[in-house]
């Protein structure tokens, strides 16, 4: 058989693999720096899932929600079919069925599921399902995925704002002048006034000139209040207004959407197609921010089909390890219109030291790993020194 086609057709395991492979064990491992480092962002803790297989293969990932929770949702023993922990499901099974499997985790865990964190913790399973495929037949996921349309993509630095807007400038020059020609600003003071607010803009433009600038609000405004500042905020060129709403306010989005003069993106709290469902049939959105650690690569490639058929664009959300990052990588660079790439740029131990390989933009440019699998090897030294608990 010619490689190119048996890389057309990577998804259909032949009857070898299905009788050769087995899951045999998952591993959810809870990480956690220490207080003095922890930050308010995604980075101070971290969930890891690794799935073996009785041929010895492992594949990591990891989900961002809360980890004991997420932990709890893997270790949970059998209640009825539809009330099961995602170990109890997947044990003996053939790791190389991503789309059965994912579905089996999904009906087994519909009665505390569908929408929220057993998505996310499904999510971590996927990627390391993936991860493992990937090992298993010595490809890059992208190209089991269908194929990268990029092999670099332009990164923007996503940091936390400044207390006010002189700091925030501050925190703009430092990121302009490691190379980031886009940065977006997010979160607290945004939201306590109207002069904060725009006092934060300000200061952000000031720091980065003309390079591009976004915009994350963090829920903070009911839609006529966010409209206002969306106003606003255009006499500064930005790029984007990210989650100016309540993540739930469909109807508020459609509302501003269609009245905003800058581009209106949210979707990084969302877990799984259900939960994307309504914001892509309603047209909600100008961006889509998919988050790996929230759905996985099996949900991700059908939400990225979703969005390019309606013409929106695509944006990963990515604020935890190199593994999410990596695997945000595989993602965005098969998607059409993968202008911009995530990349939290917290100095963390989880963030900076969890992998042996750095997956971080130079010069404001981000590679796409081709290595096997995600690309990434864990440090098992950091593992240990971080890890609180571990259960499989």
């Amino acid at each position: 058989m010619p490689k190119s086609f048996l890389h057309y057709s990577i998804l259909i395991p032949s009857a070898d693999c299905e009788r050769s492979m087995k899951i045999d064990q998952i591993i959810c491992q809870v990480l956690r720096i220490p207080a003095v480092e922890a930050k308010t962002a995604s980075s101070q803790d971290a969930v890891l899932v690794r799935v073996r297989t009785d041929s010895g293969l492992e594949g990591i990932g990891e989900a961002d929600a809360s980890p004991e929770v997420v932990k709890a949702i893997v270790d949970a023993p059998f209640s009825h079919n539809i009330a099961c922990g995602l170990r109890e499901l997947l044990i003996g099974e053939n790791p190389l069925e991503t789309e059965r499997l994912w579905q089996k985790m999904y009906n087994g865990t519909m009665y505390f599921g569908r929408t929220s964190v057993a998505i996310a913790a499904m999510a971590a399973v996927d990627l390391a399902l993936w991860d493992l495929k990937g090992k298993h037949f010595g490809e890059p996921i992208h190209r089991l995925l269908g194929g990268k349309q990029h092999d670099s993509i332009q990164a923007y630095a996503s940091i936390l704002f400044g207390n006010d807007g002189a700091e925030t400038a501050e925190i703009g020059r430092r990121w302009s002048e490691a190379g980031y020609r886009a940065v977006k600003f997010g979160w607290e003071p945004m939201g306590e006034s109207e002069a904060v607010d725009i006092d934060l803009v300000s200061g952000a433009r000031e720091g980065l000139g003309g390079a591009t600038l976004l915009v994350d609000a963090g829920c903070v405004w009911d839609a006529r209040t966010a409209l206002r500042r969306a106003h606003a905020f255009a006499d500064y060129n930005i790029e984007w207004l990210e989650e100016p709403l309540r993540e739930a306010d469909i109807e508020g989005y459609v509302w501003l959407r269609d009245r905003s003069p800058v581009p209106i993106a949210s979707g990084e709290g969302e877990c799984g197609r259900e939960a994307f469902r309504p914001l892509i049939e309603r047209r909600a959105l100008d961006v889509y921010q998919v988050d790996l650690s929230r759905n996985g690569f099996t949900d991700a490639a059908y939400i990225r089909a979703r969005v390019e058929e309606i013409g929106a664009r695509l944006c990963n959300h990515f604020y935890t390890s190199p593994i999410t990052a990596a695997a945000s990588l595989h993602w965005l660079s098969t998607c059409r219109d993968a202008f911009l790439f995530e990349d939290c740029v917290e100095e963390s131990s989880i963030r900076n030291e969890l992998t042996i390989e750095r997956i971080q933009a130079v010069n404001g440019t981000i590679q796409v790993p081709d290595a096997p699998g995600l690309g990434v090897t864990l440090n098992e030294e950091v593992v240990k020194a971080l890890m609180v608990s571990e259960s499989g």
